[in-house]
């Protein structure tokens, strides 16, 4: 690890797992979060815990960090196996907010491949579809994942942004997805067997793991295919694609990501929030860090607390509309409140803490101008939203 400030967590001896935090004394980690880091370092087989700046609690496991271990826990990868970002470049003669978010198609309606035959987004599969699992097939899905129109803001690193293509004031499409239901049938079907306990046979797990892996980068091509369509645009390659969801081998141990990015020279989209640039960075991570860096930048507030801290600081349609003028497409009043920018840390703090640790070199910002969460189907979604339970967590 670098000599900048950081946090580093020691445990006690008779525990040889190690804990690293990548982040200033001023950021903002939960003591909860560094609780969950030290029961991880606790388990049989665990070698080393590295936290991203952008860590928080998560279910059982902590989120934003990369553990490596002698067994494999698929718990501490998760349900979203196969979860990333990917960065499509479009071209679109005019980019008003307003009239394109009206045009986005509804991502909440999975395609189908009889009903929908002649979907021109069929044209980006190459093969059969992963594990032959269609449900939620070019869907979004919900919690923190988005499509999103964006600009090619500040330019930081020319060399970089050159080699990937990419120019101030290009359009691209971002999208934050993962394997829908596949990697939750995957996990469930260990923990009925195994609890949160190492996987019996490893190569089994990883069979199917990778087949989730697949899928999910799939379903971010066919997503951006259905919006490029909609959009009156050709669909392109991602320039990047990463999956922040997932366990490899690596140097004879396994090392599971959860909301951490592969950070061995790859090229990341860190999202920000639907109201702040995102950043794309060149990541160099080294072993200290777990060869990876952060995913976004990490919650701050529960989604309970953001329901009810956002309903009393703000209206649905101030939530909208972004400080940077950009247009939310979310059908769900609590979504919108629950992924409020405010319910988020500081992309620039997460940025400046991957600087500092010499983990990640910022290459370029993107800008929002539509970001989509749920199709917008007017009040009589919403009346339905609300009957489902509005106040709900």
């Amino acid at each position: 690890m670098s000599a900048h400030p950081s946090r580093r967590e020691s445990l006690p001896p008779s525990t040889p797992a190690t804990v690293s935090v990548f982040a200033s004394p001023g950021s903002w980690i939960e003591s909860a979060a560094l609780d969950q880091c030290r029961q991880v370092a606790a388990l049989p087989g665990m070698v080393h815990v590295a936290g991203m700046p952008d860590l928080h609690p998560g279910k059982g496991a902590p989120i934003g960090a990369a553990m490596t271990s002698t067994a494999l826990y698929p718990f501490l990868v998760g349900s979203d196996i196969g979860c990333g970002i990917a960065v499509f470049p479009i071209a679109l003669r005019r980019a008003v907010p307003e009239r394109l978010a009206a045009r986005f198609p509804d991502l909440d309606r999975a395609l189908d491949p009889e009903r929908d035959a002649d979907d021109p987004a069929w044209a980006v599969v190459a093969g059969d579809i992963p594990a032959g699992h269609l449900d939620g097939l070019g869907t979004v899905g919900r919690g923190n994942h988005f499509v999103e129109l964006a600009r090619v803001g500040a330019v930081l690193a020319q060399e970089h942004a050159g080699r990937l293509g990419l120019d101030a004031g290009d359009l691209v499409l971002v999208v934050h997805s993962g394997s829908r239901g596949l990697g939750e049938r995957i996990l469930r079907a260990h923990t009925e067997a195994h609890g949160a306990g190492p996987a019996p046979d490893p190569a089994a797990y990883l069979a199917r793991h990778d087949a989730a892996v697949r899928w999910g980068s799939l379903n971010r091509r066919l997503l951006a295919a259905r919006v490029a369509h909609a959009l009156g645009a050709e669909p392109t390659a991602p320039v990047v694609d990463q999956c922040h969801n997932l366990v490899e081998v690596r140097d004879g141990h396994y090392l599971h990501r959860k909301g951490a990015a592969p950070g061995d020279g790859r090229d990341v989209l860190v999202a920000g929030t639907r109201g702040t640039p995102s950043y794309l960075v060149a990541a160099h991570a080294g072993p200290a860090a777990n060869h990876s860096v952060a995913h976004g930048a990490g919650r701050k507030m529960s989604r309970a607390d953001a329901l009810r801290r956002g309903r009393a600081k703000h209206t649905v349609e101030e939530l909208r509309r972004t400080p940077l003028g950009s247009v939310v497409v979310c059908g769900e009043r609590q979504l919108l409140f629950e992924e409020a920018p405010t319910a988020y840390k500081r992309i620039e703090q997460v940025i400046g803490d991957l600087v500092a640790h010499d983990l990640a070199t910022p290459v370029a910002t993107t800008v929002p101008l539509v970001t989509y969460k749920t199709p917008d189907l007017g009040p009589r979604s919403e009346r339905r939203d609300n009957r489902r339970g509005r106040g709900r967590p």
